[in-house]
């Protein structure tokens, strides 16, 4: 243990634990950029560092990212990375009111909790979570998707008709492209540039990033004066009362879906901020700046970041671009991730774990001095924050895959997301659609390969599937018997009243 101290606490991995921690939050709260950009610029630089150093550094971009993406989600209502849509819902709307600090106290410390909570998981339970994530096939991680979808009906606010309509419109947008299985083109219309489908991110940029920014301009920027001059407030402990639940669940929910291959931090925050307006007493708050809403989606994403790296140290298999990219950071330091990680590389092993923690303690310290230097950058003439939020925002859409094209997707979308605003469509439905679509058809198809077709197996794959199911089911039906419920005591008094009035002929 005393080797493990030595590796982390010595100039070389603080300092690269400081600076990743500090680059990883700006790069996330910068619109289109996040964690695969942050860590690909990074990447080459630690080519030749030692192995905890270049993790370390790797590690900071990753966990501050994740996080930074909540603060121009929070103060300017473009999520610097997807995930954070969730947490734009209520922290914008306390930020018109005001309360932007606050919603950012709240971030943060949900974030720091839940990560710290991942860690503990990666700790205690990275073999056993790791062989349970693999016992997830097709079928169960389909349902999985599908509880995940029941988000839609949680952030349509009184607006569920045009909440689905949105989610299906978010699932025909991630049909385009390339068919997965046979490889032929679908609804590209013979263009070249639709076969690799509408990019994640540039369509995110558009419907947040430039349609806030449009809507400032069609709305002469009269809503932008309270959220200048920003300073973190964390809440205070009396506060917390009644939302401890909702962190502690929403972080067991971030640990378990980051364990899951092929899953993210955007899956686990919608999930957190479903179950959380369901089962809040304050639900009806929800996506009018209700903090319980923060506190779900920002502890959910966060504690992804260490429960993600679950499969890639013991089983050696990434779960996304963001694991790949630590896989192969790994393998260039001649370190091979898998099973035998944990017995021959106990000491790096080790060493990951203390850097995790205090990446997370780290990021607490440096949240202060970051949140305020931001927030300064809206206390200049709004016409100039809304052309710096355009400009960012085609940077963002072109650096991630540097086709201008995606410029045009992103611009689309943005006049598509002001009129989506104008008619009163909500706009995380579609994002949901997009982000869960393409996982939706290939666990549907290849669970289809393997019941010949029986869509009706899927409902008796296995106790795991049918738990999955059943919580899909209630997720939908509970707010439907509710609003039945409310319905029906509001006509009750209605009907004594007139009782009374006639004497009750």
């Amino acid at each position: 243990m005393i080797d493990v101290l030595m590796d982390v606490f010595n100039i070389w991995t603080l300092s690269a634990l400081v600076l990743g921690t500090t680059l990883g939050i700006l790069i996330g709260a910068m619109p289109g950029l996040g964690s695969v950009v942050g860590l690909s610029i990074c990447l080459p630089f630690t080519f030749g560092m030692d192995v905890v150093p270049s993790l370390t550094l790797l590690l900071g971009v990753y966990c501050g990212s994740v996080y930074g993406g909540s603060i121009s989600a929070v103060l300017v209502n473009s999520p610097g990375t997807p995930q954070a849509a969730a947490t734009a819902l209520d922290g914008y709307p306390m930020a018109q009111n005001g309360e932007g600090g606050l919603a950012l106290g709240w971030a943060t410390m949900a974030s720091v909790i839940g990560g710290l909570i991942s860690c503990a998981v990666l700790i205690l339970a990275a073999p056993q979570l790791s062989r349970f994530a693999t016992s997830f096939g097709s079928v169960q991680v389909f349902a999985l998707i599908v509880l995940a979808l029941t988000c839609i009906a949680a952030v349509s606010h009184g607006n569920t008709a045009k909440g689905l309509l949105m989610g299906v419109i978010g699932l025909m947008l991630a049909l385009v492209g390339t068919d997965p299985v046979t490889g032929a083109a679908r609804f590209t219309f013979g263009t070249q540039f639709l076969s690799a489908g509408f990019d994640l991110i540039a369509v995110v940029i558009g419907l947040f990033a430039l349609s806030e920014a449009f809507w400032r301009v069609a709305t002469g920027n009269k809503e932008t004066a309270k959220v200048s001059g920003v300073r973190l407030r964390l809440p205070s402990l009396r506060a917390w009362k009644g939302r401890v639940r909702t962190l502690l669940r929403s972080s067991a929910i971030g640990s378990f879906v980051g364990a899951l291959p092929g899953t993210g931090a955007a899956t686990a925050a919608f999930i957190s901020y479903a179950f959380a307006r369901q089962s809040s007493p304050k639900r009806d708050n929800f996506g009018k700046g209700e903090p319980e809403g923060i506190v779900a989606a920002e502890s959910s994403n966060n504690a992804v970041t260490g429960s993600a790296m679950i499969p890639t140290l013991a089983l050696g298999i990434p779960g996304d671009v963001v694991t790949a990219i630590l896989l192969s950071a790994l393998v260039v330091q001649g370190i091979t991730p898998g099973v035998r990680m944990m017995s021959e590389n106990l000491e790096l092993v080790n060493a990951i774990f203390v850097v995790l923690i205090l990446i997370n303690l780290v990021m607490l310290v440096l949240a202060f001095p970051l949140v305020r230097i931001f927030g300064k950058l809206l206390t200049v003439p709004q016409h100039i924050v809304t052309a710096g939020i355009i400009v960012f925002g085609i940077l963002g859409a072109v650096t991630v895959r540097g086709n201008p094209m995606d410029v045009v997707v992103a611009v689309a979308f943005g006049a598509a997301g002001l009129l989506f605003r104008l008619t009163g469509f909500p706009l995380a439905p579609l994002v949901i659609g997009l982000v869960l679509g393409p996982q939706f058809e290939q666990t549907l198809r290849r669970g289809l390969l393997l019941h010949d077709g029986n869509f009706f197996a899927f409902f008796t794959a296995g106790p795991l599937a049918m738990i999955l199911f059943f919580c899909a089911f209630v997720a939908v039906t509970a707010p439907i018997i509710g609003a039945i419920r409310r319905r029906g005591g509001k006509s009750a008094p209605d009907t004594n009243a007139d009782n009374r009035e006639t004497g009750g002929r």
